[in-house]
């Protein structure tokens, strides 16, 4: 399992335009294959930032996504309504012991 997170500042007068391109994409991304869940967050204390929350089967699965047109099509959209540079980090589940 893989863990997606993707924080996201707008422009404050372009957030109603990101949440309704959201609106539009969510269902398709959630059944893209390898996609098990996708949330959308935003920040209490800054309302132009927001979180996407996604879990992937694998690397593979998200590299697909990434390489679709639904994604390309998508960020094109999304990126030209940023105030700011994205940041992305993929996590995955750790349950070893770490030594200090």
């Amino acid at each position: 399992m893989l863990l997606r997170i993707v924080r996201m500042t707008f422009q404050p007068d372009q957030i109603d335009e990101f949440t309704s391109l959201f609106d539009s994409v969510s269902k398709k991304i959630r059944n893209f294959d390898g996609c098990s869940y996708l949330k959308l967050m935003r920040d209490h204390n800054h309302h132009n930032i927001f979180v996407t929350y996604s879990k992937w089967e694998s690397q593979t699965h998200l590299d697909e996504y990434r390489n679709s047109e639904l994604f390309k099509n998508t960020w094109v959209k999304t990126k030209a309504l940023f105030a700011d540079k994205p940041a992305a980090f993929s996590l995955e589940e750790f349950s070893g012991e770490i030594e200090s």
